[in-house]
Order: C-alpha cells, then sequence, then structure tokens
C-alpha cells in the first residue's frame, strides 16, 4: 500500500472521528442536558443476570470508603467518591460503571444493600443529569447493565420516590445511548451499548415502541461484527469473552420474558462457543493474541456452563484467521489472519504467523500479551511484532501504527498497513499436522515475504519448523538482519546445552523439552510476561538470529525428551488426565541422564509465583 494511500485512510478516519464527536456533542453534553425528559417507565419487569464473580470481601471496604478500582486505592474520608475530582480516570470509569454493585449484593446483607442505595442515590444527585468520564457511552453501558442486573437487590426496602428517581435516571441514560451509538467506537463498544439498549427495553414497562428498532439493531451488530467462524472481527479473543458476559443474560431475558429470539443472536451464541474453545489451552488460559491479556478463568467457567453442544473446537477458522495443531496433548495455535479493519485496529498486534505452543495443562511458549496497567508504553511494546513468538527483519514490526502526530491523540495508533494477503495450507493425515503460511508485511519496505511452515507429530511429542525469507522485489533498502523469537512462559526453566547449540526446557512437574536449530546463531536472553494476574514477570526468550545474504531459510524443533514422572508429581489434576488417556505419561522405572533430572528438580524447587513489575523488556 502507498504511502498516498495510507494517509487518505488515515485522513478519513480523522474525518469520520471528528463527526462522530460533533454528533456526540450534539446528543449529549447540555443539548441532551435541555431536552424534555419523556414519562417514566411504571416498573421493572425483569433483571438480567450478572454471569461475573462477585467479591464480597470488597463491600466491607467500599462501606469503609475505600475503593479500589483498575489498580488504584482512593479513600473518602466520608465524602461521596462521586464528589471527588482529579482521580484517576480509569479508577472514575470503573465508578461511575457500578460493577462493584455486585460485590455489595454477595454480601447479601441489610447495611449492604443500604450502602448500595445511598451510592447510586450519590451518583443520582452529583452525575445524574452530567458527568464527563461518567457519561462516557462505555461507561453508561457497563451502568445501565449493572443497574438492571442489581435492581432488584437496590429497591429491596426502598421508598417510592426513590424508585422512581431510578427509573427515570435508568431511562433517561438508555434514551442516550439510543441517541450516540452511531458515534460510538466501532466493535465491542458499539455492540456492548446496543446488547445494553436491548436489555432495557426487555427489562422495562412501556418500551415496546423502541423494542423492535433496539432488536433490530442489536441484530444487524450481531451480523455485522460476529464473523461466520464465530470469531469477532477485532481478532481479540477477549471480545468474544465479554461480548458472551452480557449476550447470554439478554437472551435469558428474551426467554423468560416469552419473546421470540432473533436470528442472529441464536446464530452467534452457537458460533462464539466453539470459537472460544478453540482459543484455550490445555490449562484453560486464552492464547494472547491481538490485545488478549490474562484470562478470566472465572468468568469463562461460567459463560461455558452455558454451552449445550460441548463439542470439540474447530481447528481451522479462516475467517477470523487462526490454525490450532493439535496431537497428543500438544496444543498449538497459529495466526495466519490479516490485521483488522482501520477503525476497529486500536487494539490489534503486529503478529502475524506468530504462535502458542502447550503441553497437557503446560503452556511452553507464548506471546507477550497485553498490560493490565493503563501505561502507553507497555501498550506499545506489547503490540510490537518482537512481543510476539514470530519472526522480525530489522528489528520492526510486520505492521505500522498511525504515529501520535497528527491525530494520535483522537484516533489512539490503529494499524494503518500491515500484511494484506496471508495464503495458508493445511495438511491433517495419521503423522500429523502441517500449516504453512505467508505474509507480506515486509514486502514494501524490505522485497521480503516472511514463510512459516510447522509440523506437529500425531503423538505431540515433536514439532518441526521452518522460518523462510524469499526475497520478492527489489527495494532501496533490502532487509538482510532477521531474529526469530520463541518466549517461554515464566514457569518454565530454560538452559543452554551442547556449547549452546541447544536449549533444554523444562516444566515444574519434570516434563522436559529440547529445542534445536542446526545452523542457525542461537541465544538465550531476558523477555518479559505481561498477561499475569500477578503483574509483570520475568521471563526468558529462545532468539534465533541471522541474514537472509548467508541463508533465506531457519529450520528449527521442539522434541519432548522426558514426560512427568509419577514419583515426582503428586497433582491430582495430572493423574486425572492420565486416567482418560489425554495425558500421556512416562514409566517411574524410566531412565533419565543426570543432567535432565538435575534440571528437573531445580524446576520443581523454583518459586512459581515470582514476579518482576519493574523488568525493561528486551523484545
Amino acid at each position: 500500500m502507498s504511502v498516498a494511500s495510507e494517509k487518505g485512510r488515515v485522513w478519513r478516519l480523522a474525518a469520520g472521528y471528528a463527526w462522530q464527536r460533533l454528533l456526540r456533542w450534539l446528543h449529549g453534553g447540555p443539548f441532551f442536558r435541555l431536552r424534555p425528559q419523556p414519562g417514566t417507565p411504571a416498573r421493572l419487569l425483569i433483571a438480567p443476570q450478572d454471569l461475573r464473580t462477585a467479591d464480597q470481601t470488597n463491600a466491607a471496604d467500599i462501606y469503609g470508603g475505600r475503593f479500589l478500582f483498575s489498580g488504584y486505592l482512593v479513600e473518602t474520608h466520608g465524602a461521596s467518591p462521586f464528589e471527588l475530582e482529579g482521580e484517576h480516570p480509569d479508577w472514575q470509569r470503573q465508578l461511575h460503571g457500578f460493577a462493584w454493585l455486585r460485590d455489595l449484593r454477595a454480601a447479601d446483607s441489610r447495611i449492604s444493600r443500604q450502602n448500595a442505595r445511598a451510592l447510586v442515590d450519590d451518583w443520582l444527585k452529583h452525575s445524574g443529569r452530567w458527568h464527563q468520564i461518567g457519561w462516557e457511552a462505555p461507561v453508561v453501558t457497563r451502568r445501565v447493565m449493572s443497574w438492571l442486573a442489581h435492581s432488584p437487590f437496590i429497591l429491596e426496602d426502598g421508598d417510592h420516590d426513590f424508585y422512581n428517581r431510578f427509573l427515570r435516571s435508568l431511562l433517561r441514560q438508555v434514551r442516550y445511548l439510543r441517541r450516540t451509538i452511531n458515534e460510538t467506537h466501532d466493535g465491542v463498544e458499539r455492540l456492548q451499548a446496543a446488547l445494553a439498549i436491548a436489555a432495557a427495553c426487555v427489562s422495562m414497562s412501556g418500551q415496546g415502541r423502541f423494542a423492535r428498532q433496539s432488536i433490530r439493531r442489536l441484530d444487524q451488530e450481531l451480523l455485522r461484527q460476529i464473523l461466520t467462524d464465530g470469531g469477532h472481527i477485532s481478532r481479540n479473543p477477549r471480545a468474544i469473552v465479554e461480548i458472551l458476559a452480557d449476550l447470554l443474560p439478554v437472551r435469558q431475558a428474551f426467554v423468560a420474558q416469552g419473546l421470540e429470539l432473533p436470528a442472529a443472536m441464536l446464530q452467534s451464541v452457537d458460533r462464539m462457543m466453539p470459537m472460544m474453545r478453540f482459543f484455550r489451552h490445555g490449562d484453560g488460559a486464552l492464547a494472547h493474541f491481538n490485545g488478549m491479556g490474562s484470562t478470566p478463568n472465572d468468568l469463562i467457567a461460567t459463560i461455558m456452563a452455558y454451552d449445550d453442544a460441548r463439542g470439540a473446537p474447530p481447528m481451522n477458522v479462516p475467517h477470523t484467521g487462526y490454525q490450532r495443531l493439535c496431537g497428543g496433548s500438544s496444543v498449538v495455535i497459529m495466526d495466519t489472519g490479516k490485521p483488522p479493519p482501520l477503525g476497529i485496529s486500536e487494539d490489534a498486534h503486529a503478529g502475524c504467523l506468530s504462535f502458542e505452543f502447550s503441553s497437557g495443562l503446560k503452556r511452553i511458549i507464548v506471546n507477550c500479551g497485553v498490560s493490565s496497567r493503563s501505561n502507553e508504553m507497555w501498550r506499545k511494546v506489547s503490540r510490537s511484532t518482537a512481543a510476539h513468538s514470530t519472526a522480525t527483519i530489522e528489528d520492526t514490526s510486520s505492521c505500522r501504527f498511525l504515529s501520535e502526530r497528527p491525530f494520535g491523540r483522537w484516533l489512539g495508533a490503529p494499524i494503518v498497513a500491515g500484511p494484506r494477503h496471508v495464503p495458508v495450507e493445511r495438511e491433517d493425515d495419521a503423522a500429523g499436522v502441517r500449516v504453512t503460511a505467508s505474509h507480506d508485511g515486509y514486502q514494501q519496505q524490505f522485497g521480503i515475504v516472511h514463510t512459516r511452515d510447522m509440523r506437529l507429530s500425531g503423538d505431540g511429542t515433536v514439532l518441526d519448523g521452518i522460518d523462510s525469507f524469499p526475497v520478492s522485489a527489489k527495494v532501496a533498502e533490502p532487509g538482510d538482519q532477521f531474529a526469530i523469537r520463541f518466549h517461554l512462559h515464566p514457569a518454565i526453566k530454560p538452559s543452554l546445552l551442547r556449547g549452546g547449540t541447544a536449549v533444554l526446557l523444562v516444566c515444574r512437574d519434570g516434563e522436559a523439552w529440547e529445542f534445536d536449530a542446526p545452523g542457525t546463531e542461537l541465544a538465550l536472553e531476558e523477555s518479559i510476561y505481561l498477561s499475569d494476574v500477578y503483574g509483570h514477570r520475568k521471563t526468558m526468550q529462545i532468539v534465533l538470529y541471522g541474514r537472509i545474504r548467508d541463508s533465506q531459510s531457519s529450520a528449527w524443533q521442539f522434541r519432548r525428551t522426558a514426560t512427568a514422572k509419577l514419583s515426582r508429581r503428586g497433582s491430582s489434576e495430572f493423574d486425572e488426565l492420565a486416567r482418560t488417556g489425554e495425558l500421556p505419561l512416562a514409566d517411574p522405572d524410566e531412565d533419565v541422564s543426570p543432567e535432565v533430572d538435575q534440571e528437573i528438580d531445580q524446576g520443581l524447587n523454583q518459586d512459581a509465583q515470582e514476579t518482576a513489575p519493574d523488568v525493561d523488556p528486551k523484545v
């Protein structure tokens, strides 16, 4: 894509964003405050379920005026939290979103109900008319869903005057979403707004004249955003989880009210459930692609309880752009897709042809993932190609992101250029699974096409790969230096073997893998794992260096050299997998070399919770 074409796309996106801001200002802000309000609905008919997990221990902190949101602790000292100014925007978004009502409800006490009513009443007094952050579309969406879900808890024992003020404000917020939905950010944000509007139409009386329009809009968004294979147009696994967490309760509300379920709603749920299984490793974690961070295991477990079919995950999802290779207890998930559309790529990563690799309950090769911290530096690091288990040319990313000037402050950093052609071939036979894919993300700048050929054996004990860099065109600055990175999970202990020509990877249960890349310079370097509930964790990465002028391809292999020994495990999870035949175990009398045995002991004694939040990433 030419530079002129890229600039044209950015200017069109900027013009669209400016128009959306103007419409949002006209539909909201002072104009919205001056509009006459429609009549209050007579009552609430139903409360959609909140599927997200609650923590009742937070109820005592909230009652004491201590609000811990997004990593920021604020003590109100008796004042209303909605009167505070100057707090971090992320903290304010969590406060005004009212997702913490589920924690008060989990406490299930009279004091927690009174506290919830008092805090809702405070919001009505201080922010009910307008608040710069509290009336952002995603915040309003989350607040509407939270108020609807927890309305029985909030309104119990409340007086009639509070009931009316609560319903009047709820209707006003839904009306605001209905007017501004076209100006919200495309993708998950817009779909969740459509879900909130539909949920309100089903839950509140007197909304019949809006119900048909709301259902039609929800149908349109689901058909547009949920792809044929069940993936989301953003290509982010987290999007599927967030959408299902709101879509399933809305579907239940439709059924409870005796309404006919929209076709798109039924199809979307049926498609997304297998897709969520597609991205799962053996330990339940989702693969880190295109904005996926740490896995909300509790929420995923709740969502999967609604999966009636419980079928096997698909292996090939060409519309979303991923491949899944399975053999024995080993799983490989590979990114084989193009970047999402410009307007939805603000969180997308430059990780084409990257992969993650797991064996049983152990993740071995990962991508760095996404930081839970609201930090622009870490965000840039996580989106770069070097933060993924794939190849880079001349230390550059395969995608180009929008720079800060002149529109970066408005538009963020969407992908303005990247791979346009990603052909994929897949072969499944008795010997194993083979996937060959290539991308042209480096062709315009360096005249190089990156090709990756991977094969996982049928028993899952060998993963072979070849990375090739054929020169497809002559350019002014041809690329020559390549680096192929394999980021290791923090639980894996690596050590160099045979004079630094191979790497031994030891898992905590004693399973061991050997990595080898004959004829290519190999290095073991520091890396950082961002997607962890404990924060940023120090880890290592295997890096293969080479020059294209010397060799246009590099072959590598992961080979299992030792499996978990019965005498060393003591894990009920591994015992259960062994009984069901899903995890092959070694003979307890099998001989292991002293070198491997020593590495196993060291790996088992290493602390699994070691963290390093201030590590300088070398990615």
